[in-house]
């Protein structure tokens, strides 16, 4: 297991000639615990592959740093770095058994067979593959199979992390859950540092304790999902995380105070000093309500989803979504909303505004 750390790390693909390069990852100066469960969130193209491969050694960074435990590891390859890795698509010996699959990393690293059987049936056991360790991996459906890379993987005492490039691409959506859920449960029992790349929100925020928000090839916030939830430092992170994602609408700054339309909003703290930049203020759906007096707006759209709905309003020519409970009645004329003032924030050009912002 290795505590992760980055330093100054950036990387840019060879350009097109006489072209300046592009970086597909900004400069990254992080710190991931040893045994840590992280996860890299992004949409395709952010830079999140990019990193899992500088990680693992199958990239070399243009610039910087990587260090396991305080030892630098930026130019040795994925063997000298004690690397197990988990692609998209599942890798495995199909002429094999599954037990001889999973034995194989600790046979060709030479391990006394004694030890080679009580590791597998072990591991095997986490995976729920005890009664396949005699058939061959071809007989087995693509969750199966992925279950032994998985295994593979995990079966290894000496890794110093763990590394899951959308594992759960080929897996049927109903499997999907409890390979997940599986996935949590091994991290907690092995405590190996494990890193895992995912788009889907839903994935990154059942299985890590920190997830790694990237977008543009940037690192924008790092944080438990009650942290990215509630206090989303920049644009992306609160309309990439969330289900709507939060409101993000134009305003100014009069007096300390953002100004959405023509209304006045609260906010936890006044804004101190001169901003230059795109202006905005940014309120999670869930912390939308009517009220008496507050923001006129129109209702669009009602969509009962069960336990709660969700609406679709609009002022002047910006659209709101708001959640709210599915027994709580909405009004029939006039309808006005007020945001909470504890969760509203300020962003300027993406950014969320500190509340004390230098004169």
């Amino acid at each position: 297991m290795a505590r992760i750390r980055f330093r100054d790390v950036r990387h840019a693909y060879p350009p097109p000639k006489g072209q300046e390069p592009v970086y597909a990852l900004n400069e990254i100066n992080q710190v991931w615990e040893d045994g840590g469960a992280y996860a890299l969130l992004g949409p395709s193209g952010c830079g999140k592959t990019t990193l899992l491969n500088i990680i693992s050694g199958l990239l070399t960074p243009s610039e910087g740093e990587i260090l396991f435990d305080g030892k630098e590891v930026t130019d040795l390859p994925t063997s000298a770095r004690q690397i197990a890795q988990v692609f998209q698509f599942p890798v495995v010996y199909d002429t094999m058994s599954v037990f001889d699959n999973l034995a194989f990393p600790l046979r060709n690293r030479g391990m006394d067979e004694k030890l080679v059987q009580q590791r597998v049936e072990q591991i095997a056991e986490m995976l729920d593959l005890t009664d396949n360790l005699k058939k061959r991996a071809s007989g087995l459906t693509a969750d199966g199979k992925q279950k032994i890379s998985l295994g593979r993987g995990l079966v290894r005492s000496d890794v110093n992390a763990i590394l899951f490039d959308e594992p759960l691409t080929v897996i049927d959506p109903h499997l999907k859950w409890q390979l997940r859920s599986k996935l949590k449960e091994l991290h907690q029992q092995v405590g190996v540092t494990m890193i895992y790349v995912t788009h889907d929100q839903v994935e990154a925020l059942t299985f890590a304790e920190k997830v790694v928000v990237m977008y543009e090839g940037t690192v924008v916030q790092v944080g438990t999902p009650v942290e990215l939830f509630n206090h989303p430092r920049h644009t992306f992170v609160g309309y990439f995380i969330g289900s709507p994602g939060m409101n993000v609408l134009p305003c100014s700054i009069d007096g300390g105070q953002p100004v959405f339309g023509k209304n006045l909003l609260n906010i936890e703290s006044r804004i101190k000093g001169q901003l230059q930049g795109k202006l905005e203020v940014g309120i999670r759906p869930e912390f939308v309500e009517f009220a008496d007096d507050g923001i006129p707006v129109r209702i669009e759209k009602v969509e009962d989803l069960g336990r709660y709905q969700v609406l679709t309003l609009t002022h002047e020519a910006e659209i709101i979504k708001m959640v709210m409970a599915e027994d709580q009645t909405v009004p029939s004329e006039n309808p006005k909303i007020q945001f909470d003032p504890h969760h509203t924030k300020v962003y300027c050009d993406d950014w969320v505004v500190e509340e004390a912002v230098n004169e």
